[in-house]
């Protein structure tokens, strides 16, 4: 299996495609693995290169202790399958590592497109009742050090939503939602420091010129559909896409509508 020795981690990755094709680079979110590309990634590979990896704190990837940058990790993978340019994709988390890297290393990047995501920087958006009741008992797993507790509660906040009856979901999806964040529990001992982008993304957003596909799911949390809205109004020609039923994973939970989405936008800006 594929790992490439960067500062204080061994950082997994898996490819999929021609190397001679356009490029797309996957960060996944931080309640799952490069495994939440696994529904999109054959059709992408078809008429791309398509380069996803663990980041630190998840999967196969193991990490010291040390200070480090999301967006270094990318571009030295990048470097290193001698990639010199890549329409970046990222879910959650991934997405704001993505928006960062789109700003601070713009000739690397062709295009971007975020799942759920918003901008480092970003004002505090104030939660629902029920969100702050989730969040709540987030914080007393934290507290007690109940790393499994924890790992539950976060899917149960942002993949299944505040707002929506597991019951009444896909129980395949939510198997799968749960199976995705499991294997990050291995990585609780580990305490990466990740470098924030300075300034941040925030006020920045007017710099990024490459292609832009901004997406949410309209079960996600308030502050994730804030975050969207100041995404598509602040980044110039951006295109935007909302997914009806589902929460912060859009991309799993509605895999084929999305697949389909994605396919559509790459292929209009010819990326």
């Amino acid at each position: 299996m594929p790992h490439l020795e960067v500062n204080g981690a061994t950082i997994y990755y898996e490819t999929e495609g021609h190397p001679g094709k356009p490029a797309i680079i996957l960060i996944h979110a931080g309640i799952a693995t490069l495994r939440m590309w696994d529904p999109l990634t054959p059709a992408l590979a078809d008429d791309h290169y398509v380069i996803r990896y663990d980041t630190r704190g998840s999967g196969g990837t193991t990490a010291d202790s040390v200070d480090f940058s999301d967006r270094t990790d990318a571009r030295d993978i990048l470097d290193h399958l001698g990639v010199a340019t890549a329409t970046v994709i990222g879910c959650s988390r991934g997405g704001g590592i993505a928006i960062d890297l789109a700003l601070e290393s713009p000739h690397r990047i062709a295009g971007l497109v975020t799942i759920c995501s918003g901008p480092s920087g970003l004002p505090e958006v104030a939660p629902t009742d029920r969100e702050n009741a989730a969040i709540d008992r987030l914080d007393r797993a934290f507290e007690a050090g109940d790393w499994a507790r924890l790992n539950e509660l976060e899917v149960r906040l942002w993949a299944l939503g505040t707002g929506r009856d597991p019951a009444t979901l896909d129980p395949g999806f939510v198997e799968l939602a749960y199976e995705l964040n499991r294997p990050n529990l291995e990585h609780a001992d580990e305490h990466p420091t990740p470098a924030p982008l300075d300034p941040p993304a925030f006020d920045r957003l007017v710099d990024i010129t490459v292609p832009t596909l901004v997406t949410v799911g309209d079960h996600d949390l308030t502050e994730v559909l804030a975050a969207f809205e100041f995404l598509i109004t602040s980044i110039p020609h951006a295109d935007s896409a909302r997914f009806a039923d589902s929460a912060h994973l859009p991309s799993v939970e509605q895999a084929d509508v999305f697949s389909r989405t994605l396919a559509d936008w790459l292929a209009h800006h010819g990326l």
